[in-house]
C-alpha cells in the first residue's frame, strides 16, 4: 500500500467520483485519525456553533431553537468524547469504525447547524440573529474544504449539508434579498469545488513529491549501505546492522563473528583482471549470503575481506559454520571456462564470550584472523586471550624490526654446504641473524613471520641478498652464496633487476648466486615468478628447491623450471618423521636428483651416522650442525682460507667418523 493512501485516501487520480471508491478500510480512517489524534480545532469549532446557537436560542426563546442547539450540542459532545476515545484508543480501533464516526458526526453537525442557520431565515428573527448563524454555518463548510482537502467528497458534503437548507430557505423567503443571498449560496457551490479540487491536487502533488523523495531517500541510504559488486552490506551497513543483531541476541543466545581473508586474491586482480576479481567476489558473497539465509549478515568489509555475524547455539555449531564458509570459499569458480581455485582464512569471536560490543568484536575476530593467517593458509582460529598479547609482542617486534633494518643493526650469518665426497665447502647459505640491544637474540622463527606479515621482508631479502653477494665476492669463485627468497620478493615490480644490480655492484658473477624457493610459491601460478625465473636464470643465477617434501610436492614443478639443486627438509633427515620410510623417499629424490643432473642437498644433518646414511642414499652435498652451524663473515672467510690450502682436519673427521 502506497504511503500517501495511508496517511491521506488518496489515489493517483483526480477524478473525484473515483478517489473514495479506491480508498482501503485502512486508508479511510487514516486521515480521520490524525485528526482525533490532534482534536484541538474540532473542539473549538464545536464550541463556537454551540455558543452561538445557544445565544440564538436564549434571545428567541423558542423551543424548536433549543431543540436544535440541544441537538447540535449532543452531537458536538458525542464528537470531541470521541475523539478524545480514540486518541486514548488509536492502535487498538478499526479505521472503519473511525471512519464511520467521524461522517456520521461531521455531516450530522452540518446538517443541524444549517437547520439552526436556516430556521432565523424562517422566524424572521433579528438581522444580527441572522448574520450570526447564516456567517457560522456558510464559515464551517467553507473552512472544511480547506481543512478537509485532502477528502474532497467528505469536504464538500459538509458544505452542501450546511448551506443547502440555508439556501432553499433564502430561496423561498420571497425577499429580494433572500434570492440574492442564495444566488450567493449557489455560486460559492462551484467555487469552492475548485477550490476544493485544487488543494486537492496541490496536496496530491505534495505528497507525491515526498513519497517520491522518501523513496530516492531510501534507495540513496540503501545504496550508502550496500557494496556495488557483491550486494552484500558494506562496512557503513554492517556498522548499522550488526549492533541491532548483537542487540536481539543478547541473553537469548550466542552469535559468532566470523571475519573472513581470502588467499591469494590480489593474483587473480594482477593477472586475470578486475572484471575476473569482481565475479570472484560477486560469487564469493552470493555463497556466504546462501550460508546465513537471512539469520545474520554477511559483509564485505574491505577488499578481499568480508564479515560475517550470525547467531549460533554454542562453540560446536560457531566451528561447524567456519568449516561450512570455508569449504564455500574453496569450492572451484568458473569464469569463461577457467577454474579458479580460491582459499581463505577466518578469525572467530563470540558474543558474549569474547566481548559484548560490535567494535569489541571486530577486533577480536581481526585478532583471531591475524594468528589464522600466520599459521598458513585455509585455517580457522577462534579468539583467545592469549592473541592479544602475543599481537602486542609481534607489533613491538614489527616496528624494532623496520629500525633495526633502517640503522642496519642485522647481521648476515652463513651455514656451509659441504660436498659429502670431497668434504669441501661448494656454498654457504645466508641467514640474517638478529641481536637486540635491549632483548638478546631474536630468533629467526619468531622475526621472519613477522617480516612476512607486514611486508618488511620485501626489505630484509634485498638487504640480505646485496650483504651476502659482497661477502661471496670475496670468497674463491668456486664457492657459491644461496638466499632464501619470500614470495613477497618476487611480486614487487622490478625484484629480478634490484637482484641483477646488487651482485652487479658487489662484483659477484651470476653464476655464483642461488636463490632458494619453496613449493608454496608455485601454487599461484603467477605470471610475475614465471618472468622473474625466466629473466634471472637466463642471466646465469641458479635455483634451488628448498625444503622439498614439506608442500605441496610435485615432479611438475621440477620439470618446468630450471632448478640446480634440490634440498630434501631436514624432516627426513633429523625429524620426527626419519626413518626406513624417509630413507626409502631420499633415495628416490636423489635417483631422480642423478638422472635429472641436480644436486640434492640433506638438511639438517647432526651426526655422522645421518650423513653416512644420506651419503649412501645418494644426496651429493649436505648441511647441518654436524659441520657447522652458522658463522659470522669473517669466520666463513677464516674457513675458506683454511681450506684452500688444506682441507680442515676437522672437517675430515666429521666426514669420517
Amino acid at each position: 500500500m502506497k504511503k500517501h493512501e495511508i496517511f491521506f485516501g488518496l489515489h493517483r487520480s483526480s477524478k473525484l467520483e473515483g478517489v473514495e471508491d479506491r480508498l482501503t478500510e485502512r486508508a479511510r480512517g487514516a486521515l480521520v485519525k490524525s485528526v482525533y489524534a490532534r482534536p484541538t480545532t474540532l473542539i473549538l469549532g464545536a464550541l463556537n456553533g454551540v455558543l452561538s446557537s445557544t445565544v440564538v436560542a436564549f434571545h428567541t426563546e423558542d423551543k424548536l431553537f433549543f431543540a436544535l442547539t440541544f441537538l447540535l450540542s449532543s452531537i458536538a459532545l458525542l464528537r470531541v468524547v470521541t475523539a478524545m476515545h480514540l486518541r486514548q484508543n488509536m492502535l487498538g480501533t478499526s479505521p472503519r469504525k473511525v471512519d464511520v464516526a467521524y461522517i456520521f458526526g461531521a455531516l450530522a453537525y452540518s446538517l443541524v447547524l444549517g437547520l439552526i442557520a436556516a430556521a432565523t431565515i424562517a422566524f424572521e428573527l433579528p438581522p444580527m440573529a441572522q448574520v450570526l448563524m447564516i456567517a457560522n454555518a456558510l464559515g464551517y463548510g467553507i473552512g472544511n474544504c480547506a481543512h478537509n482537502g485532502g477528502r474532497p467528497a467528505m469536504a464538500l458534503g459538509q458544505l452542501v449539508f450546511v448551506s443547502t437548507p440555508v439556501f432553499l430557505m433564502s430561496l423561498t423567503s420571497g425577499s429580494a434579498l433572500g434570492i440574492f443571498l442564495a444566488i450567493n449560496i449557489a455560486v460559492l457551490m462551484p467555487a469552492m469545488i475548485v477550490v476544493t479540487l485544487s488543494l486537492f491536487r496541490v496536496l496530491r502533488e505534495s505528497i507525491e513529491a515526498a513519497e517520491q523523495s522518501a523513496r530516492l531517500a531510501t534507495k540513496m541510504e540503501l545504496v550508502a549501505l550496500t557494496d556495488p559488486i557483491t550486494g552484500l552490506a558494506n562496512r557503513a551497513g554492517l556498522d548499522r546492522r550488526l549492533p541491532e543483531i548483537l542487540e536481539a541476541a543478547r541473553e537469548k543466545t550466542q552469535v559468532a563473528v566470523f571475519w573472513i581473508d581470502l588467499d591469494r586474491f590480489k593474483d587473480v586482480n594482477d593477472y586475470r583482471g578486475h572484471q575476473a576479481g569482481d565475479h570472484v567476489l560477486r560469487e564469493i558473497g552470493s555463497r556466504l549470503r546462501g550460508l546465513i539465509d537471512g539469520r545474520g549478515i554477511a559483509a564485505r568489509f574491505a577488499g578481499d575481506e568480508f564479515v560475517v555475524a550470525s547467531p549460533v547455539n554454542n562453540h560446536r555449531s560457531a566451528s561447524a559454520l567456519a568449516n561450512a564458509i570455508l569449504s564455500a570459499i574453496t569450492r572451484p569458480i568458473r569464469i569463461d571456462g577457467d577454474r579458479i581455485d580460491m582459499e581463505g582464512s577466518i578469525g572467530i569471536a563470540l558474543l558474549p564470550d569474547d566481548g559484548l560490543t560490535a567494535s569489541t568484536l571486530l577486533k577480536r575476530a581481526d585478532l583471531a584472523l591475524f594468528e589464522a593467517k600466520a599459521d598458513g593458509r585455509k585455517q580457522i582460529r577462534f579468539f583467545d586471550s592469549s592473541m592479544t598479547r602475543d599481537l602486542a609482542r609481534r607489533r613491538e617486534i614489527e616496528v624494532e624490526l623496520r629500525k633495526a633494518l633502517r640503522d642496519d643493526q642485522l647481521s648476515v650469518y652463513f651455514q656451509p654446504i659441504i660436498d659429502l665426497q670431497t668434504g669441501r665447502i661448494r656454498c654457504f647459505e645466508a641467514l640474517a641473524r638478529w641481536f637486540h640491544p635491549m632483548r638478546g637474540e631474536i630468533r629467526p622463527d619468531e622475526f621472519i613471520p613477522i617480516a612476512e606479515d607486514s611486508g618488511a621482508i620485501v626489505t630484509l631479502g634485498n638487504w640480505l641478498t646485496a650483504k651476502a653477494a659482497r661477502a661471496a665476492a670475496t670468497w674463491p669463485e668456486d664457492v657459491r652464496i644461496a638466499v632464501n627468497l619470500s614470495p613477497l620478493q618476487i611480486k614487487v615490480p622490478g625484484a629480478a633487476v634490484g637482484i641483477l644490480s646488487a651482485i652487479r655492484e658487489a662484483g659477484l658473477a651470476p653464476e655464483r648466486l642461488e636463490l632458494e624457493v619453496t613449493e608454496n610459491l608455485f601454487l599461484e601460478d603467477s605470471m610475475n615468478i614465471a618472468l622473474f625465473i625466466e629473466e634471472l636464470s637466463e642471466a646465469g643465477v641458479r635455483f634451488v628447491l628448498d625444503d622439498f617434501g614439506t608442500g605441496y610436492s610435485s615432479l611438475g614443478y621440477i620439470n618446468q623450471w630450471p632448478f640446480s639443486k634440490i634440498k630434501v627438509d631436514r624432516s627426513f633427515v633429523s625429524g620426527g618423521q626419519a626413518g626406513t620410510k624417509s630413507d626409502a623417499i631420499i633415495r628416490a629424490v636423489s635417483q631422480m636428483g642423478r638422472s635429472l643432473g641436480m644436486e640434492i642437498v640433506a638438511e639438517g644433518l647432526e651426526t655422522i651416522d645421518q650423513v653416512r646414511a644420506v651419503r649412501e642414499a645418494g644426496c651429493t652435498h649436505g648441511q647441518g650442525y654436524h659441520f657447522s652451524r652458522a658463522i659470522p663473515d669473517y669466520q666463513a672467510a677464516l674457513l675458506l682460507a683454511e681450506e684452500h690450502d688444506t682441507l680442515p682436519e676437522e672437517l675430515h673427521q666429521r666426514l669420517a667418523g
